[in-house]
Formats: C-alpha cells, sequence, structure tokens
C-alpha cells in the first residue's frame, strides 16, 4: 500500500476513534475554510455511501468541508451516476481512496432481500443488490447481503470504470470495503 494510501487510512480511521468517543474535533467547517475551498477542492478520500440519514460520513470520519468527496445512492450501489461522480474525483481531483461504506440495518439490501415490485425505480436501483443476494445464497441474514454488496460493488467499480481500474492497476488508487455500525458509530474496515 502506498504511504498517502497508509496515512489516508490513518486519518479515517482517526476521526473516526474520535466520532465513537463523542469527541469530534469540528475544524475546518467555518467561513474561512469556505473561502479557501471556493477555488478548488482537493478531497483526500471518496466515500460511497447508503443514502440512510442515519449514515453521515463526514461526521462518522469527523472531517470538515473539503475533505471528503460523498457520493451518496441508496444501497451504496454502483451505478452509472455514483461511477461517474467517483471517477471525476480520481481523475480531476487526484484523491488516492476510495471507501465503500455499507451500514447496518440498510433498508436497501433489506427490500432486495424481501423481493415484491417496489415500483420502476427502486427496482431498478435493488437490481444492482440482487447479485450480492444471489452469491450469498438461501439462508443468508441481511447482514451477509449487505458485507457482500460492499464487495461486489467493488467489483463493479474496478469492472465498470477504466479511469478506476487504471488508477488501481498504477497503484495510485486503493478502494477500501467497509461497514458503519449504526449502533456504536464505528466504521469496521473490512478485508
Amino acid at each position: 500500500m502506498h504511504s498517502n494510501v497508509k496515512e489516508t487510512m490513518a486519518r479515517l480511521q482517526d476521526g473516526n476513534a474520535r466520532f465513537v468517543a463523542d469527541s469530534l474535533d469540528g475544524k475546518l467547517n467555518n467561513s474561512s475554510r469556505r473561502e479557501a475551498l471556493a477555488s478548488g477542492q482537493e478531497p483526500y478520500a471518496i466515500v460511497l455511501s447508503c443514502a440512510d440519514s442515519r449514515v453521515v460520513p463526514e461526521l462518522a470520519f469527523d472531517t470538515g468541508l473539503g475533505e471528503l468527496f460523498v457520493v451518496r445512492v441508496a444501497g451504496n450501489v454502483a451505478n452509472n451516476s455514483s461511477i461517474a461522480s467517483m471517477e471525476y474525483a480520481v481523475a480531476h481531483c487526484g484523491t488516492k481512496v476510495i471507501v465503500v461504506l455499507g451500514h447496518q440495518s440498510c433498508g436497501a439490501v433489506t427490500a432486495a432481500v424481501n423481493g415484491g415490485d417496489n415500483g420502476h425505480n427502486l427496482n431498478h436501483l435493488l437490481s444492482h443488490i440482487v447479485p450480492a443476494l444471489n452469491a450469498c445464497g438461501e439462508g443468508a441474514t441481511i447482514d451477509d447481503v449487505i458485507r457482500k454488496n460492499v464487495h461486489m460493488t467493488i467489483a463493479e467499480l474496478k469492472s465498470r470504470s477504466k479511469i478506476i481500474a487504471t488508477a488501481i492497476e498504477s497503484g495510485g488508487l486503493h478502494i477500501a470495503p467497509a461497514y458503519y455500525h449504526l449502533d456504536s458509530g464505528k466504521v469496521e474496515f473490512l478485508k
């Protein structure tokens, strides 16, 4: 792992430890920071997160304005728009780490597991989660599918984005699978 990647991962883990301990530093969120960012951004990490209101990456990693490039979509799926957003941050902002962040009690994964007709748009979104459900097989828990979905989303990012795949191959980009525990606020980085 490249030293910049190690530093970024340590920064994320340290920020999460502060969040879990209820000791956020609350830096980089004032008018001078807004002014400094008006001319551009250099986020140190991208977070592909679920849209769930209980999962707030900027707080979970104790970050300020301009530090994270957050892409949120139900089920933290890799669809055309979320992939394009991340490609932008990799290609134009020089971001070196992507965190794919699943979470405890994910409603989108629960809906995919429950099946049924949820209407055109939600059915389309859930179709991105069904492969994780199928890969887990019968008897899998919601939690199993949530974790599998994180790993399969990473595979999608690598296979569907030449920009992301090339950045990984060159050693300039690392993708980290992660799981957010709603009850504790802990972000567990998965193997």
